[in-house]
This record gives structure tokens, sequence and C-alpha cells, in this order.
């Protein structure tokens, strides 16, 4: 019986919109490249019927929109059939900018989590802070990119690190937003009873406010990775970097190789979900650990 609603609740769901998404893929397929085939029959001075334009469409080395097929074995051919070591490989172009995201989300997450506790204890920092927090998220990440490498660069900084920061300059914002509203969270009765056991500030942080943060650190963690991923790619465009999926956009870009554009964005949208996974794998061992339900 679970199994059946499992499957009725969660899988055909999914199933039924992936197929969805599918079939209007292949249709956009047909009609964004339809005119390239015609254009050519066109200069040719042949006549072609639409049956013979259609399987033509699908298979375009130059394709204004790729189909499904040539996504996926665009992927196969640069993972499983090409060494990792190659820089024609999507693993080692993943790994480039995985190396980037990890490092600025660490970052991000101890940064984050500073401002969040200065935040709720100082109310100087709540009220000083806190906009300036926001604030900085108002800039758009394309603007500020340019100029973090640029200076980083002006004084000898360059190579991972830049790349970094801007990971950090995103992923710290939901860090710093859902902690301080974590820490926030234990009702006022439970502080009054910490009072009356006469706990000092660091023995309520410690025994009720960080606890009671973890449901709200884990779920801005997802979202924060995530971005910090976003980050790396746009932090590889301005450097003109030979390595990574942004860099691979950017190649695939100026010589009009959409379906090496199409396989680098699905890599890195696979890259983003299994980050995700594994932060949800951590949360629910976190609060299995402390006894809550996840």
């Amino acid at each position: 019986m679970e199994k059946s609603n499992f499957f009725k609740d969660r899988v055909m769901p999914v199933g039924v919109i992936l197929l969805a998404l599918l079939v209007i893929w292949y249709v956009a397929v047909i009609f964004l490249n339809v005119p390239f085939e015609r254009d050519t029959a066109a200069r040719a001075g042949t006549a072609i019927t639409f049956s013979e334009i259609l399987p033509k469409t699908m298979f375009q080395q130059r394709p204004v929109l790729p189909a499904p097929h040539q996504v996926i074995a665009e992927i196969w051919n640069t993972t499983v059939l090409m060494p990792i070591t190659s820089k024609r490989s999507l693993v080692y172009h993943a790994w480039i900018t995985l190396s980037a995201t990890l490092l600025g989300f660490g970052i991000g997450t101890v940064l984050g989590i500073l401002l969040a506790v200065g935040i709720v204890h100082n109310r100087a920092m709540d009220r000083s802070l806190m906009p300036w927090v926001i604030a900085s998220q108002t800039i758009p990440i394309l603007a500020i990119a340019p100029m973090i490498i640029v200076v980083l660069n002006a004084v000898g900084i360059s190579g991972l690190l830049p790349k970094a920061l801007i990971s950090t300059y995103l992923s710290f914002f939901p860090i710093v937003v859902g902690m301080v509203k974590g820490l926030r969270s234990p009702e006022q009765i439970q502080l009054d009873l910490m009072h009356t056991y006469y706990a000092s500030p660091s023995q309520t942080f410690w025994k009720l406010r960080w606890p009671s943060s973890m449901p709200y650190l884990f779920t801005s963690l997802k979202v924060a990775i995530a971005i910090s991923l976003v980050g790396a790619i746009v932090g590889e465009l301005p450097t003109g970097a030979v390595s990574g999926l942004g860099a691979r956009l950017l190649a695939g870009s100026y010589y009009g190789q959409t379906v090496q554009i199409w396989s680098a964005l699905f890599m890195a949208a696979a890259l983003a979900a299994t980050l995700v996974i594994i932060v949800g794998f951590a949360h629910t061992a976190v609060l299995k650990r402390m006894g809550t339900r996840a």
C-alpha cells in the first residue's frame, strides 16, 4: 500500500511533468531548426518536403536548439568516453567549478553564521548591519563579479580564491537570514526557563538557540550551496578561464556550439542537485542525532 502511494504521489507526477517537458522540447526543436533546413534547400535550389526536413532538424551540427538525444550523447561522450584528466571532459570541468564552489560555500557558511550570531546578540549590529546585508544582494552579480576579479588580480590574487569569493558573496546571505530567524526561534517561555536555571548567555546559546536553529540552518545551506555553484560559474566568465563549466559555456557561445552549451548546463544542474541532496542527507542525519524527526 505504501509503495503504491509512493508511486502515485511521488513518481507519477514527476514522470508526467518530465514527459510533458520532453514533448515540448522536441516540438520546439522542430520549429526552431526548420528555418535553417529550408534556407539550405533554397540556396541549393532544391525543393524539400516537411517529411524530409523533420529528421534533419534532429541531427544538425549547430542547431538553434539541440534535441534531447543530442545533449545526452554529448554528455555521454564527454563524461564516460573521455578520460577525466582530459580538458575536453565535463568531469574535469565540473571538478574545477566544484572546487571553487565548495571553498566559497565554506567561507560563506562561516561568515553567515558569525554575522547571524552578532546580529542576534548585539542590537547595534542588528540595526546597522542587517540592512547592509540585505542591500548587498540588490547588486547584480554579473556587474560585481568583474570588479572583484580585476581588483584581486591587481593585488596579485588569482586562481581559485577570486571565484570562491564570488560564491561567498552569494551564499552568505541566505545563511545570515536563516540563522537569524533560527537563533530567534525559541519562544519566550523557553528563554525564561533558561533564566530560572541561571544559565549563562553561552549556555543559553549552545543548549537552546543553537539546537533550535538547525532546521533553519540546513534549509539555508541547501539554497546557499546551489547559488554558490552559480557564483563559481559566473566567476569564470570574466576571467577568460579555460577550465570550468563557465569556461565551457563561454567557449560554446564563442563558436556557436549549442550542444556543448546545453550539455554544460545539464552538468551544472546535475551537480547542483547532487550537492543539495548531500546537504539534505546531512540535515536528516543531524536531526536524527538530535532526536528530532526530519
